[in-house]
């Protein structure tokens, strides 16, 4: 952690959190929620995008869209916002609003990055949260691609940059999500895919980091790297989905480092020796 942990805990019981991006988000919102953290998109009544779908924002252009969508009212034409069964998510007004006031009333975000590997139309431009849905695909008019590092650092940095106008005190919290592609459309090993995607996105958010740093609002959190260097046998049977007891790990370290008003469960120390235990490391 040595460079990346705040100069004092960024989280109180009453700091105004909102978590979204790819699954890895979900599991910090829920982990703070029960912990009685205030977590603002924790609420599965509200309609917000951020709320029913913000663990399938995975590539780094639906998360700017939503913010743009949100606090500037910009339009996007055709329908890329998909989540898992092919059910499709409206730009109503209504969500867009309810989307608007959990982004301006927030004062920490935590967006975690997925992946680099996308599906787009082109004729728009578009690109898709995630993949087509078979009623829509048309081989003539989309395709799939890998994002460029440029292009996800402009994505990145124009995330931090539209927080900071809209929400000039707020602090952003950015993490690559350790979750691996399972699949890939590329002619490659998914195994080789997955380490082009990780590498575009944390060398883009480091960049981005490196210019921004000082103005004190962005921070970086290394689940990544925890997850993948500190122990030695972190995933489940299927190689993709992290173990129970490593993802509890990264999420008691995640509380100990930026949290505070609330007694942690375990220390640090005793956290991880438990989970070493249960993880077989």
């Amino acid at each position: 952690l040595k460079g990346w942990s705040p100069p004092e805990p960024l989280i109180s019981p009453h700091t105004r959190v909102t978590a979204f991006g790819s699954c890895f988000a979900r599991h910090i919102c829920r982990w703070l929620a029960e912990r009685q953290f205030h977590v603002l998109n924790a609420d599965e009544a509200n309609s917000s995008h951020l709320v029913q779908m913000g663990e399938g924002m995975v590539n780094t252009f639906s998360l700017l869209e939503q913010i743009r969508w949100a606090l500037e009212g910009e339009h996007f034409d055709g329908e890329f916002w998909h989540g898992p069964g092919a059910k499709t998510y409206k730009y109503t007004e209504e969500v867009r609003l309810d989307t608007r006031a959990i982004l301006l009333n927030t004062d920490v975000f935590i967006i975690t990055l997925g992946l680099s590997e996308i599906w787009c139309d082109r004729e728009t431009g578009g690109v898709f949260w995630r993949g087509i849905p078979t009623r829509m695909f048309d081989p003539a008019r989309h395709e799939f691609r890998v994002a460029r590092f440029e292009e996800n650092k402009r994505n990145i940095r124009q995330i931090h940059d539209l927080i900071r106008k809209h929400r000039p005190q707020a602090k952003v919290i950015f993490t690559v999500s350790p979750i691996p592609l399972v699949a890939t459309f590329r002619p490659v090993s998914a195994i080789t895919a997955n380490s082009v995607s990780k590498a575009l996105l944390r060398g883009a958010v480091d960049e981005v980091y490196r210019e921004v740093a000082d103005q004190g609002a962005m921070f970086y959190w290394p689940s990544f790297e925890i997850v993948q260097d500190v122990f030695n046998d972190p995933w489940g049977p299927d190689r993709r989905h992290v173990k129970k007891a490593v993802l509890d790990f990264v999420m008691t370290l995640f509380e100990q480092v930026w949290c505070h008003g609330r007694q942690a469960t375990l220390a640090m120390a005793e956290a991880y020796a438990h989970e070493i235990g249960r993880a077989h490391v």
